[in-house]
């Protein structure tokens, strides 16, 4: 089982389906020996990733949400768009995220994602 490095640009494409191409590798499912239970994914590398293209009115009215203190009436949102201005790898980060399985081999697969 080697692990190969996949280099992807990213301009031009759009978000959705960008993360999933990208959560496919980070998984290994493109292997033949593939099984679930298993971490056999590669290393994938983002060029551009402030080019990332969206469609629709996405940019202004999907909002992200969370608890900053951790307490539950603390709930703090923010736009795409903002978020997007901030850190353009952090939308693609949080993409990939929801897109993987909620295992313990999430966080390790996660880790993999590199951004250039």
């Amino acid at each position: 089982m080697e692990k190969k490095i996949h280099t992807i640009d990213a301009e031009g494409k759009v978000l959705g389906r960008l993360a999933t191409e990208i959560a496919v590798l980070l998984r290994g499912k493109q292997k033949p020996d593939f099984v679930p239970y298993r971490d056999m994914g590669d290393t994938v590398l983002i060029k551009n990733v402030g080019k990332i293209r969206f469609t629709g009115k996405k940019m202004n009215q999907k909002k992200y949400y969370h608890h900053p203190e951790g307490y539950l009436g603390d709930l703090k949102e923010v736009t795409l768009k903002r978020l997007f201005e901030k850190n353009p790898a952090e939308v693609l980060k949080k993409a990939v995220s929801g897109m993987l399985p909620n295992t313990k081999l999430k966080s390790e697969q996660i880790k993999r994602l590199k951004f250039e």
